[in-house]
């Protein structure tokens, strides 16, 4: 990988996977590496020491392999780690390379969707507890109330392929009605962990009509495309082959095996120990 210098993509698991797909659509002629920490995933319930010890892990092995610029496609990586990297370990590692997360993109834009000024974030315990994401809506949309609850049963349903069961449906449809109840004007519901996209179509059907379901990955590929355009030092660091690789931290052949449904296409990775 040394001879090649392609965008980091990491998540703690495999919903990173939907905000990777969205940014190759949109900027397909770099190369890619995604890494997965299936082993130790999820994060989301995870303590904020331990959150960032394995995120600073893969950050630090993706530099070792070339990249430039790493994506954390993780909101809970993104909530407890991004900061203190950016502050406290980028500086030793290089001036050169960069580090960004998905939140703060998405914060930025939030605010355009909501029409009644209050928006409701789904998240895991770790995104939730970490308020980051009312803090960061409200430097950008002041007059917007922001409403959270987290669905820890989530992340290990679609993990355990269990995201069209008559579970799912139960815990979709408790979590969305202990979220509505917080403000009846909610008219925006931000799905803020990667994974939740698996769950669009039943989150929908529990949603009352006119309530607009927002996901990331376009919004994060757009925020990326915008970022190369302003940073030609970081952009021309990129190699532009087109090439992905994928790696885990577990068994390949079941990352293989489940990825695709986050990925919407076949993905052969390789086994990695942090």
């Amino acid at each position: 990988m040394q001879s090649s210098h392609p965008i980091g993509i990491f998540d703690s698991g495999f919903g990173g996977l939907t905000v990777f797909k969205a940014i190759k659509e949109r900027l397909p002629q770099y190369d890619y590496l995604y890494l997965g920490d299936n082993a130790r995933a999820p994060y989301g319930d995870r303590s904020l020491d331990i959150v960032y010890e394995y995120t600073l892990q893969a950050v630090e092995w993706m530099f070792a392999q070339g990249c430039p610029l790493i994506i954390l496609a993780c909101n809970t990586a993104s909530a407890e780690a991004l900061r203190k990297i950016q502050m406290n370990d980028l500086p030793r590692m290089g001036a050169e390379k960069r580090v960004l997360g998905v939140i703060r993109p998405t914060a930025e834009i939030i605010g355009k969707y909501t029409k009644k000024n209050a928006v409701g974030v789904l998240g895991t315990h770790g995104t939730i507890d970490s308020y980051i994401y009312p803090v960061e809506i409200s430097e950008f949309y002041p007059g917007v109330q922001v409403f959270q609850h987290a669905c820890p049963m989530w992340v290990p349903m679609i993990e355990n392929n269990e995201h069209i069961s008559s579970a799912a449906e139960h815990f979709v449809k408790q979590d969305l009605e202990k979220l509505l109840q917080q403000c009846p004007d909610i008219d925006t519901v931000l799905l803020g962990c990667t994974h939740y996209p698996l769950l669009l179509n039943t989150i929908k059907k529990h949603l009352p009509p006119g309530v607009r379901v927002v996901t990331q990955g376009e919004i994060v590929a757009d925020s990326l495309a915008e970022y190369l355009q302003r940073n030609t030092e970081i952009e021309n660091q990129l190699t532009q082959g087109g090439q992905v690789t994928f790696y885990t931290t577990d068994s390949p052949a079941y990352f293989d095996k489940h990825g695709s449904a986050f990925f919407g296409e076949e993905v052969h990775s390789q086994h990695v120990r942090l």
